[in-house]
């Protein structure tokens, strides 16, 4: 399985950005998509979560300014980025993890700089 994210770049606080992760490979189709980040020197923490179902789940710091979405045909996760702060400011990592035969997966794409900065 490999997972491959697009969309990083540089924003200055307020704006909007978009990031993109497509998965290939053998996944299970039932199935969380989500983003992740790491800032400098921090553990990498939780943005948010999508599930095949449609069923989402926000860290409280994004709620109201970031919007995940997904496409499962095409095994795409999408993460909407509003209203951006310096804090924002990060690594941003995809992820899709899924419980078959009582054993999980979880893979990771490369990560995707994000720099919130004026």
């Amino acid at each position: 399985v490999q997972l491959q994210a697009s969309g990083g770049g540089l924003v200055q606080p307020g704006g909007s950005l978009g990031l993109s992760c497509a998965a290939s490979g053998n996944i299970y189709s039932t199935n969380t998509m989500g983003w992740y980040r790491q800032a400098p020197g921090k553990q990498r923490d939780l943005v948010a979560t999508v599930t095949s179902g449609g069923g989402t789940n926000y860290a409280d710091s994004v709620k109201g300014r970031f919007t995940i979405s997904r496409d499962s045909a095409k095994s795409v996760v999408c993460l909407q980025l509003n209203s951006l702060k310096p804090e924002d400011t990060a690594v941003y990592y995809c992820n899709v993890a899924y419980t078959r035969w009582g054993r999980d997966y979880d893979y990771w794409g490369q990560g995707t700089l994000v720099t919130v900065s004026s």
